[in-house]
């Protein structure tokens, strides 16, 4: 999906199917769009806070080690 795309699907399946589990991944480009649909979603009332969604994320392989874990978890929580 393109990313400029994706905050109006996800905005439509919040809205409009009740999807509440969306999957992103910092190598897919995913979780900054995401952020963003749900920023508007709170904003459009359509869900009331966050807690009302699950959100998983990915570690890229190279990146789980103990001394790498720290800067792309702090990077995806953001």
């Amino acid at each position: 999906m393109h990313r400029h795309l994706m905050p109006v699907a996800v905005l439509h399946a919040i809205g409009h199917t009740s999807k509440r589990h969306f999957d992103a991944a910092a190598l897919y480009g995913s979780e900054a769009p995401l952020g963003k649909a749900i920023a508007q979603a709170l904003q459009q009332g359509l869900v009331k806070t966050r807690d009302e969604l699950f959100i998983t994320s990915k570690l890229w392989c190279t990146e789980a080690h103990h001394d790498r874990v720290l800067p792309p978890l702090k990077q995806t929580l953001q």
